[in-house]
């Protein structure tokens, strides 16, 4: 049986994508030949983006080698960032992270780079001689390789 290779996708979407603000986040092709194509944007992914990337790839590949089902959507909001862009583009944003080690962690994304991040979390601490907890800021710095996931933080006040 032949199968869609992951590679030939990727290489197509980045392809298309080339001349826009859109960038690729993940290409996942699952049984039965499922092709999800996640795309991004600073400014936020408009429908008809993801409906001319459809179109695009489709007529790439032939239907009479080997059937698919294609699905073309933006990264959800609510989606773990997969790739640094996403990273950069929510500097400044709150964010939820889980790292490797089981900690979890809500702050606000102060940089991301090649290296990793760093997440400027509040902690309650009580200075020395006083009663009261007061609350602090403090920049914490993780690699990539330290962390599970990070997702934006949605709250409604």
């Amino acid at each position: 049986m032949f199968m869609i290779e992951k590679g030939v996708i990727t290489q197509l979407v980045e392809e298309k994508l080339a001349s826009s603000d859109n960038y690729l986040v993940d290409v996942v092709i699952k049984p039965g030949n499922l092709i999800i194509i996640e795309i991004d944007n600073d400014e936020g992914v408009c429908i008809d983006d993801c409906a001319a990337l459809s179109r695009y790839v489709e007529e790439h590949l032939d239907r009479e080698v080997e059937d698919f089902e294609l699905e073309v959507g933006s990264a959800g909001v609510t989606s773990p960032f997969k790739v640094l862009r996403q990273y950069v583009k929510n500097i400044g944003n709150e964010v939820e992270m889980l790292l490797k080690s089981g900690v979890k962690l809500t702050g606000v994304l102060k940089s991301a780079d090649d290296n990793g991040v760093v997440v400027t979390v509040e902690k309650q601490v009580k200075p020395e001689g006083s009663k009261r907890k007061v609350t602090v800021q403090e920049d914490q710095s993780y690699t990539f390789d330290e962390i599970k996931y990070t997702k934006y933080l949605i709250r409604f006040k």
